[in-house]
């Protein structure tokens, strides 16, 4: 129980420090372009009603969900196809280089050419942006398994799903989820972007709505919704991270111990 009030204690310091200043700082604040936070926290109640959660809010989660699920899906199987291959990494390799330089954003327009200006394109520009952290992780971590655990599965005749399931996912998991914690940032970001693109709801919607008509303290509400809304989703994945590698975090916790 000490432990836990002591990491939520680090947890909640610098964010506490963080909005203190803000308090402080903006306090006597006349400019209509960043009013006191004391004017945000009194507007946010209003703003940010049940009806309002349920119309902008929750599509915003389901279109980051489903690109991110997406790209997690394609990065890591084709991840872990090229990884395993030395031969097919080399053919590869130029072209992903490539495409991986092409900022997401940019293929917004493009995207929306055959995919619409539906749901359907803000799904795949996420994806589109998410699943590169994922494959390149998911290519070096495959690549690092250690061959002379790859060779004892060869020597007791542990192969296909079986050794994809038992060694090289299992092996390249830490890798795999560094690259699914930084796609979730980049997907949040997109989400952002493509809801600004020809949007009818969402919190990039409402943002710009917001910039729009001139309604500053409604609009620094919807940016701390953004932000409250990454710390939960990084929180359900922290939780997530340590059930699924509870035996990686074990392994290096007991390493530290000893002598």
């Amino acid at each position: 129980m000490r432990h836990l009030l002591l990491r939520l204690g680090y947890t909640l310091a610098l964010p506490a420090v963080l909005v203190a200043v803000w308090w402080l700082a903006s306090d006597d604040s006349t400019d209509v372009y960043w009013p006191p936070l004391r004017t945000i926290l009194e507007t946010f109640p209003d703003v940010w009603t049940g009806d309002r959660l349920r119309s902008d809010v929750l599509p915003s989660v389901l279109r980051l969900t489903g690109g991110y699920a997406l790209a997690a899906v394609a990065g890591i199987a084709v991840g872990t196809v090229i990884g395993s291959h030395r031969r097919v990494r080399a053919v590869c390799e130029p072209v992903l280089e490539f495409l991986r330089a092409v900022p997401p954003p940019v293929l917004v327009p493009v995207i929306m050419l055959f995919a619409g200006i539906g749901d359907t394109m803000k799904i795949v520009v996420i994806a589109a942006g998410c699943v590169w952290p994922v494959l390149l992780n998911t290519v070096e971590g495959v690549r690092a398994v250690d061959p002379v655990m790859a060779e004892t599965a060869r020597s007791y005749g542990i192969t296909g799903l079986a050794r994809l399931r038992h060694l090289v996912l299992r092996s390249a998991s830490p890798q795999i989820f560094a690259g699914l914690r930084q796609a979730l940032s980049v997907g949040i970001i997109l989400m952002v972007i493509s809801e600004m693109f020809a949007a009818s709801n969402g919190l990039g919607f409402t943002i710009v709505q917001f910039q729009r008509g001139f309604a500053i303290p409604d609009m620094w509400t919807g940016i701390l919704v953004l932000g409250l809304l990454g710390f939960f989703l990084s929180v359900l994945f922290q939780l997530l991270e340590r059930r699924v590698l509870g035996w990686y975090h074990g392994r290096r916790a007991s390493t530290r111990r000893s002598p």
